[in-house]
């Protein structure tokens, strides 16, 4: 049958306006899901903070900002004592920090831990060549998204009374070191977070520094000392302070590594929020999460207006040649040059290797350990929970079965929207930074604020209408780890975005593609590393939550893998580490996609 010309037109025309609204209308549900499962569950747990029994006041808010237990000597200030005085109090050896200030005090010791120990890893990686770097760099941001409670079995495992730094200071003689519950362990756990992270981005900028300017300098005149500050470090140093900003806002709102590893004698604000959710003192526990959330949220903003604003564009840059990691042979003057990097790296190496691989080989160990030596008792513990357990108790398998289904759910959320959210922002227009710090604000809410949220709407009902919504404990579940996964596909796509040459959009543009059509068949299979990678992260991400989880589990039979180890942590670590190796089993095997599919990729 013959089709008239003019429709064909016409259904042409049609066609190519639905292509060119199409972002528009992928936008949409993004933001419906952003604002249904964050923003409304974390507005209700502010609202908490200043509206008491249906009346709006600031009396909670302003009791929880002027407690010296929360602010310490700060609080006397916001109390309307005067300056001097709480300066003087500040200044003095018996100041009292608070828990607000405690918390910023240990964030800011693991921001410097993890630079100091980031650093020499993106040097080694930018500036030497030798067999497994390649491997080795696309591994180091594997611990960054490792499960934190597992981790922090990992930790207990070796630094504990029983653990593997005691035996092998007993088995040649030094006496024990008591490091649990102490803040040296904490600033530890987070520097095996968060170092890599800098070690990445650090590696990325640096090399990104063109060979070419380097030489500029040097024919110039210019020691290779000179040349490194006038040339290389400028363009270093911001990924070091993004690096660090990062940090900042991750430890600063830790929880499951200093719930372990430091209790409620160290606790930090999000732990104490946590404590209030549980004694049911909701209340009082919103009041202190917008604290959190202010501080975070300031620094998150503060760290994206300085990545725009530094953001390195490599295209035809020379990459700094690499040196080979063996030493050089003889001992001349210049040998000696180049031997004292090496030793420094070597003295690197046996650090990073008792904070990166002592937790997580001692885990192991510990999972096939005991009294009488070698065992499977602690697996073998498993299988029999699974088979003979209480209904209010873990369950192995279950835990596992839904791990697993929650971060296919959660992948199924996040992937879509991470891509949508990093294509609007990578386009030129009036708002892209807002919109961007509004899409990237859940980087800077703690899962504690959101599974409050989230239970307190959602899963405990709202009133539409006359008629009562709920949503299941599993769903509430997979919209929080959906919400925690996005953002890192969002930070390892847009790079790749952005970097893109437009030239080629445009030219597909030229030809008749459609602005979906372009980013489909031109931009998308480009950065499709990046994509590979930020399901990666989603998946991983989901599956060792802890924080929001924790909240929207209690009382349920939604528990995850994270959940079974924190239960088995507190009672017998040998089922905890034995539960820790299967979740971290797990999540490695979700990264082997990245070196499978995705290879390389940009972003953290």
């Amino acid at each position: 049958m013959n089709v008239p010309a003019s429709l064909l037109a016409l259904g042409d025309r049609i066609r190519r306006r639905l292509e060119g609204h199409a972002l528009a209308a992928l936008a949409i549900p993004t933001v419906l899901v952003l604002a249904v499962v964050f923003y409304y569950p974390v507005t209700t747990v502010l609202i908490e903070a200043v509206v008491v029994d249906g009346t709006p006041t600031l009396a909670t808010f302003r009791r929880t900002l002027q407690d010296p237990f929360y602010f310490g000597d700060l609080a006397r200030l916001l109390a309307g004592e005067s300056p001097e005085v709480v300066l003087q109090n500040l200044l003095s050896a018996d100041r009292q920090l608070g828990i607000v200030g405690f918390t910023a005090y240990q964030a800011a010791l693991s921001t410097l831990a993890s630079v100091a120990l980031g650093l020499p890893g993106a040097y080694l990686l930018a500036r030497f060549e030798f067999p497994g770097r390649r491997v080795l760099r696309s591994v180091t941001i594997l611990p960054f998204v490792l499960p934190s409670i597992m981790v922090a079995a990992g930790f207990v495992a070796t630094f504990g009374r029983t653990g593997t730094l005691n035996a092998v200071l007993t088995a040649v003689g030094l006496p024990r070191l008591e490091l649990l519950y102490t803040i040296e362990a904490i600033v530890i756990a987070h520097a095996f977070y968060n170092a890599p992270l800098v070690t990445r981005v650090t590696t990325a900028a640096w090399e990104s520094v063109d060979a070419s300017a380097v030489e500029t300098a040097r024919s110039l005149g210019a020691s290779p000392l000179r040349a490194f500050v006038d040339v290389v470090a400028p363009q270093v140093y911001p990924a070091v302070l993004l690096g660090a900003a990062l940090s900042f806002v991750f430890t600063f709102g830790s929880f499951p590594i200093v719930l372990a590893l430091g209790g409620f004698e160290l606790a930090t604000v999000e732990v104490f929020v946590y404590r209030l959710v549980r004694d049911l003192e909701y209340a009082e526990a919103a009041a202190l999460a917008l604290v959190e959330l202010a501080i975070s949220l300031t620094l998150l903003y503060g760290y994206l207006r300085y990545e725009a604003a530094h953001t390195v564009r490599s295209r035809g840059a020379r990459p700094l040649p690499r040196r080979s990691l063996r030493p050089p042979s003889g001992l001349r003057t210049g040998s000696l040059r180049e031997l004292l990097p090496r030793a420094g790296l070597a003295v690197y190496v046996l650090v990073a290797a008792i904070v990166f691989l002592a937790p997580i080989a001692s885990m192991v160990w510990a999972s096939l350990t005991g009294p009488t030596g070698i065992t499977l008792d602690h697996y073998r513990f498993l299988v029999e929970r699974q088979q003979t357990g209480a209904a209010f108790q873990v369950r192995p398998w279950d835990a596992v079965r839904n791990s697993l289904l929650f971060g296919l759910a959660a992948l199924a959320v996040a992937l879509p929207m991470g891509v949508v959210v990093s294509v609007l922002t990578t386009r030129e227009y009036r708002g892209r930074k807002l919109v961007d710090a509004v899409a990237m604000a859940p980087l800077a809410v703690s899962g504690i604020v959101v599974g409050l949220g989230l239970l307190r709407g959602l899963v405990f009902g709202v009133e539409i209408a006359g008629t009562r919504i709920a949503v299941g404990g599993a769903v509430a579940i997979v919209a929080a780890h959906a919400v925690a996964g996005y953002p890192f596909v969002v930070r390892t796509v847009a790079p790749g975005l952005e970097s893109l040459d437009r030239s080629l959009t445009e030219s597909a543009r030229a030809l008749g593609a459609s602005r979906l059509r372009a980013l489909l068949d031109v931009e998308l299979p480009l950065v499709w590393p990046g994509v590979v990678a930020g399901a990666a992260f989603a998946f991983a991400i989901s599956t060792g939550e802890f924080s929001a989880t924790v909240v929207l589990a209690t009382g349920t039979d939604q528990y995850t893998m994270p959940i079974a180890i924190e239960r088995f942590i507190g009672r017998r670590l040998g089922p905890a580490t034995a539960m820790g190796v299967v979740l971290l089993f797990v999540t490695t095997a979700s990264f082997v996609v990245i070196d499978r599919l995705g290879g390389d990729h940009g972003g953290i």
